[in-house]
């Protein structure tokens, strides 16, 4: 992000903060609402179900994407005891990824569709560079989301997806570690090391493979 400003290019700057605050608050909205849909309405009473960004984006989160390019937003709480289903938690931490690839799928094909029918308003420079970003910024977050470690979305729908067997296994595992694989990967993408770079990579593959109008 900070190359941006050093680049003097302000205007994608300013279009990919808008994305990130959009996006991130579609994705807490996600967990909010699918929470609701199945019993806990614990964060419609914490003021958490709404599109208000104010209610979702965390300050600080947001000011280290802009220094190191990774960040957060605030956490939807969730009362796993109030859910109605023994999926419902997988559910809840899998509609935010969900919410996100809503967006990008509506963003590809918007791109395309500007050309396909002719539409001038999403023609323009800023209209296709805003969409760009809100494709691959929205898979990127889902991707990244799905990760099975840490406080990440992904470990409790991997928790779901495992036998029992090995649920109460890896709940362990990733309960002692799993945070600290994901402080590791943050770390090194700091220092440089392009951890994440797969994860751009396959966000610009699947931005392909979801337009409707190839």
């Amino acid at each position: 992000m900070l190359p941006l400003l050093y680049n003097g290019q302000y205007a994608i700057f300013a279009i990919v903060i808008f994305v990130i605050i959009f996006s991130l608050t579609l994705h807490e909205f996600g967990h909010a609402y699918s929470a609701k849909l199945l019993g806990d309405d614990t964060a419609e009473k914490m003021g958490r179900l709404n599109l208000n960004p104010m209610n979702h984006i965390d300050p600080m989160g947001l000011l280290f994407v802009v220094m190191i390019g990774f960040g957060y937003a605030k956490p939807v709480p969730v009362t796993h005891r109030k859910l109605k289903t023994s999926w419902a938690g997988a559910a809840v931490a899998a509609a935010g990824p969900l919410m996100n690839f809503l967006i990008a799928l509506v963003a590809v094909n918007l791109q395309a569709a500007a050309y396909v029918f002719d539409i001038a308003a999403l023609q323009s420079n800023v209209a296709q560079t805003s969409l760009t970003f809100l494709a691959l910024i929205n898979i990127l977050l889902m991707l990244f989301n799905l990760l099975p470690i840490g406080p990440l979305d992904g470990h409790y729908v991997m928790e779901w997806l495992l036998p029992k067997s090995l649920k109460y296994k890896y709940h362990q595992w990733n309960g002692k570690y799993g945070t600290f694989f994901f402080l590791a990967l943050v770390v090194l993408s700091i220092l440089g090391v392009p951890v994440f770079r797969f994860l751009w990579n396959a966000a610009q593959t699947m931005s392909g493979w979801i337009n409707f109008f190839v």
